[in-house]
C-alpha cells in the first residue's frame, strides 16, 4: 500500500471551463492525469486531493467531476480547496461513494498511517490582501486542522500525514499558527496545493523544516503525475 498526494485538478465536466488558457502545462489535463494515475496506483492505494477540485458552483454540477475521480483506482481522501464552492454538507457529501472520504474535521486511518486536513487559508497577515474576512477564516481554519490533529492524536500507533490547500508558511518560509501546530502534534508530512506558475512555486515550503518533510503538489507543478508521498 502506498499513499500519494496531488491537488488542483480544477475538474470541469458538467461546463465548458479549459484550462490550457492559464498555460501549456494545463492541455488536456484530466486526461494525462487519468493516465498517469492508472499507470502508478493500485486498488489498496490511497490518494490525497488537496483541494481545488471542482470548477461547479453547486453540488449536482460537482458530480460528473467526483464521479470521474471515483472511476479512479484506490481510496480517495479530498480536502476543501477555495474554489470547491459546492462543498456543502459534510455527511451528504460522505454518502456519496465508499472510495471517497471527504475529510473535515475528522481524521483518515490507513495502515498506521493518520491523514489530517484542512483548507487552511492566507498565512500572512502582512500581505497587503489580508483583511479582517480573511483573519476570521483563517482562525476557523486553524480550529479545524486542529480538531483533525486532535482526532488522530492517540488513536494511531503510527506517523501523521496532513492536507492543506494552502501553503502553511507565510513568505521567506517564516512559521505561521499553522507550522507551529503541526510541530506540536509530531506531523511528519505536508502536502499542499494552491500555487501555479514557476513564479508561485518558489514562494512555496519544500523539503524538511522543524522536522516536517514539505511538498508542493499541485497538479501543473507535478506534470500531471500524483506524487508517491508514503510506502
Amino acid at each position: 500500500m502506498s499513499i500519494f498526494a496531488i491537488g488542483d485538478l480544477h475538474l470541469s465536466f458538467s461546463s465548458d471551463k479549459p484550462m490550457d488558457i492559464f498555460g501549456a502545462e494545463w492541455t488536456n489535463h484530466s486526461e494525462r492525469l487519468k493516465e498517469e494515475w492508472v499507470s502508478a496506483i493500485g486498488s489498496d492505494d490511497t490518494v490525497i486531493i488537496v483541494g481545488d477540485i471542482s470548477w461547479a458552483l453547486k453540488l449536482p454540477d460537482a458530480m460528473p467531476d467526483i464521479k470521474w475521480i471515483h472511476d479512479l483506482p484506490g481510496k480517495k481522501v479530498l480536502i476543501r480547496g477555495n474554489h470547491d464552492l459546492w462543498w456543502n454538507s459534510i455527511g451528504k457529501l460522505n454518502s456519496l461513494y465508499e472510495d471517497i472520504l471527504f475529510l473535515q474535521n475528522t481524521h483518515y486511518q490507513t495502515e498506521g498511517v493518520a491523514i489530517c486536513g484542512s483548507r487552511g487559508w492566507i498565512t500572512d497577515p502582512d500581505d497587503p490582501e489580508f483583511t479582517e474576512s480573511d483573519e476570521r477564516i483563517y482562525r476557523r481554519e486553524l480550529i479545524r486542522m486542529e480538531m483533525s490533529l486532535k482526532s488522530a492524536a492517540g488513536n494511531t500507533e503510527g506517523d501523521i500525514i496532513v492536507a492543506i490547500h494552502f501553503p502553511p508558511a507565510s513568505k521567506n518560509n517564516k512559521p505561521t499558527d499553522f507550522t507551529d501546530l503541526f510541530e506540536r502534534y509530531g506531523v511528519k508530512k505536508v502536502v499542499y496545493g494552491h500555487l501555479h506558475g514557476e513564479d508561485a512555486y518558489k514562494k512555496g515550503i519544500t523539503g524538511e523544516y522543524n522536522g516536517i518533510d514539505y511538498d508542493l503538489v499541485s497538479l501543473d507543478y507535478l506534470n500531471c503525475k500524483p506524487l508517491r508521498i508514503w510506502n
